[in-house]
């Protein structure tokens, strides 16, 4: 079997005239994706559906191992389980951070009907240093069938995501907002 490179960084581009959807770009690879409903920004809260633009990792990630095999990647991988969650309650000592269901405080639900967690990444964004109240659950998981807007994540296509995963790894860099953005270069003035 055929081992595949992992890239040392990729790219994720706001889109023009949309700013919740953006494209990945990995080597010769594009591929189109969702992004948070407030699109990039420098400054993420909790609760605002911005993406926080900065560079990321794909440090650990979980698949339902029920609906689909192991997606082939080096980033590491867990089957999510149904008691799966992610707690996204500012000020509580778990805050971003994954926690068994029942939980008390307020929480994300990992195993999700919609399919959009079959495959999901942790970018690892608030993470060390964890600051309360500064966002949580920030992720690479599967777009909706009509590409809307994500809640802070990052959301490619499940036809792509394959191949999107095969060139992850932990260490490679996932570079998102105004540090990926293309220099536009201005044309030259007429004459006058």
């Amino acid at each position: 079997m055929k081992k595949s490179t992992t890239f040392s960084r990729i790219r994720v581009f706001a889109g023009v005239g949309d700013r919740r959807r953006g494209r990945i770009v990995a080597g010769q690879m594009t591929i189109a994706c969702a992004l948070g409903k407030g699109g990039i920004a420098a400054v993420k809260r909790e609760g605002d559906g911005v993406t926080p633009a900065g560079v990321h990792h794909a440090v650990r990630g979980w698949y339902r191992a029920d609906r689909l095999r192991r997606p082939a990647t080096a980033v590491p991988l867990a089957p999510l389980r149904a008691d799966d969650g992610w707690c996204d309650e500012p000020g509580h000592r778990l805050y971003n951070r994954p926690v068994r269901l029942p939980f008390p405080a307020r929480h994300e639900r990992m195993w999700r009907d919609d399919r959009l967690y079959d495959i999901v990444l942790d970018l690892g964004w608030n993470a060390r240093p964890r600051v309360q109240g500064r966002g949580s659950a920030i992720f690479l998981h599967l777009a909706r069938e009509n590409f809307g807007p994500t809640e802070g994540c990052v959301a490619v296509p499940r036809a792509r995501a394959a191949r999107l995963l095969a060139v992850l790894g932990p260490r490679t860099t996932i570079v998102v907002g105004h540090n990926a953005r293309p220099v536009r270069r201005s044309r030259p003035k007429a004459a006058r």
